[in-house]
């Protein structure tokens, strides 16, 4: 059996706006054990990056965790103050951001800002540190890394600067590695080169990994688990093979027909998701997909569907799904 190494129960996170309550994570779990690969995927604004954020405690005002638990082998996040989670954000979790230019320094070389994380988690010496970051380079498939260690950001590629963020993001081991749209901007050869890149060090490491994206179709090669996110929810969550091949909540298949298959000729037409994602400070009342779903019926329009089991591990929340099993 795998050990579970992180556990989220009952996750909700709001934000605090003059307009209201902006309900961007509202009661969501899940589990990843180590070994495996956890995709989150849903349309921007879904809540997938403030889910990461709140497992990382980098929730700024207006924002806060209102309610739920975080466990961490058996360490309560919540329980932490920031001088502890300090110990834990880049030690034994880390994160890769959306985009490696916002997050690296401009004003520094990539070596210095790797060896920061070395010297600070890790004690290593200047001399050790260098060392190790010219391996991870090395690790990550950039070339001549002797001599990228005093390079600057600006002189990388976009897939280059993102494979530096990776390096920095393994250089302590971790236990979980969280990639919030690693492959954003990049072509569609860098993306296949990034996303293996990740998959190789998870399985090199024997860490886990939660890989956030917008984007249903790269997770087929990469992911064990896939949850769906839709206005701050989870609405399917089961086995990649059963969520791609089998999913139910009508979310998930809209997703599914909105991309292009290889098998799919000149002919072929896209059917695009209708409509718009909710207003999350003003929510339907019940169902958050009712406006935009074909299949909605009255209950879908008064009372909010519960996550239930489908089938073995797969769960979805769907009324017109759980009137099919009755």
């Amino acid at each position: 059996m795998s050990e579970q190494l992180l556990k989220v129960d009952s996750l909700r996170t709001y934000f605090h706006l003059k307009k209201g309550v902006l309900k961007a994570v509202d009661g969501i779990s899940f589990s990843v054990n180590r070994g495996e690969i956890l995709c989150i995927v849903g349309e921007s604004g879904s809540g997938k990056s403030v889910s990461a954020l709140s497992i990382m405690g980098l929730i700024d005002p207006p924002g806060r965790r209102e309610a739920g638990t975080i466990i961490f082998e058996d360490l309560v996040l919540n329980d932490l103050d920031e001088r502890s989670m300090r110990g834990i954000r880049g030690n034994k979790i880390a994160m890769i951001f959306q985009d490696p230019m916002r997050s690296l320094n401009p004003g520094f070389t990539i070596g210095d800002q790797i060896s920061e994380v070395l010297i600070i988690h890790s004690s290593f010496s200047k001399g050790q540190a260098r060392k190790r970051v010219i391996e991870l380079l090395d690790m990550v498939g950039i070339a001549e890394p002797e001599r990228r260690f005093s390079d600057y950001p600006h002189q990388f590629s976009g897939g280059m600067r993102q494979r530096v963020m990776i390096a920095m993001a393994i250089s302590c081991q971790p236990d979980i590695l969280i990639a919030d749209e690693p492959t954003t901007a990049l072509d569609v050869t860098i993306q296949a080169q990034i996303l293996n890149l990740l998959k190789d060090l998870c399985h090199e490491l024997n860490s886990a990994m939660i890989l956030i994206t917008h984007d249903i179709g790269i997770v087929a090669e990469i992911a064990h688990d896939v949850m769906v996110m839709y206005a701050g929810r989870v609405v399917e969550y089961g086995d990649v093979r059963t969520v791609l091949k089998s999913g139910r909540h009508p979310y998930t298949c809209d997703l599914m027909r909105s991309l292009i298959k290889l098998e799919d000729d000149k002919s072929s037409v896209l059917q695009p998701i209708k409509g718009s994602p909710p207003d999350l400070v003003n929510l339907p009342s019940g169902c958050s997909y009712e406006p935009r779903c074909d299949l909605a019926n009255n209950d879908c329009k008064v009372s909010l569907p519960e996550l239930i089991t489908s089938a073995g591990t797969h769960r979805v929340a769907c009324h017109v799904v759980a009137e099919s099993k009755n």
